[in-house]
């Protein structure tokens, strides 16, 4: 016997996995959750809700979520950590990134942003250090067009170099 997986959905030995990527504290039982979740006989209204309370802390964000079904039909859901981009356009108070980076600026962060963006990227990030995953973030700065604390991201990348801002990585 074969069984359809619905679209977004992965089938494991005794579980489905639904993978979606949602509005933080927004999410909906249209598309792209309910279509995925109905064939498989949950209570959509309860996996929405629990997804829209562990979201609640990255409204306005896109958010990667994971709901694991079982075939008894409980749940659990796993909530990843939006782009860095997202995070970023957060910290800078703009809805998203500059698509003239190098000429046009969306916004001005300071160093501390950045440093909170990257702890809470690190676990998905190869960085070896705290000073390494600033570094990788500041990447992503560059091609989302922001300043940092009125300089580029490359004379950033100097400073932390030069041990401007070792006390934030400590």
């Amino acid at each position: 016997m074969h069984l359809a997986v619905p679209t977004g959905c992965s089938k494991t030995m005794s579980a489905t996995i639904v993978e979606a990527l949602v509005e933080g504290g927004k999410a909906t039982p249209g598309p792209p959750l309910g279509p995925a979740l109905g064939p498989l006989g949950v209570n959509i209204k309860l996996v929405v809700d629990k997804i829209n309370e562990v979201t609640q802390d990255f409204q306005t964000m896109k958010v990667p979520v994971k709901i694991v079904v079982q075939a008894d039909r409980t749940f659990d859901i796993e909530v990843g950590i939006p782009p860095t981009s997202a995070l970023l356009a957060r910290e800078a108070g703009v809805e998203k990134g500059s698509g003239e980076a190098g000429t046009e600026s969306p916004g001005d962060l300071t160093m501390e942003s950045i440093v909170k963006v990257a702890k809470m990227k690190k676990e998905r990030m190869l960085a070896a250090s705290p000073r390494a995953a600033v570094k990788e973030v500041l990447g992503t700065v560059v091609s989302a067009g922001y300043t940092v604390e009125g300089r580029t991201p490359q004379e950033i990348q100097g400073a932390i170099d030069k041990g401007e801002f070792d006390a934030l990585f400590s």
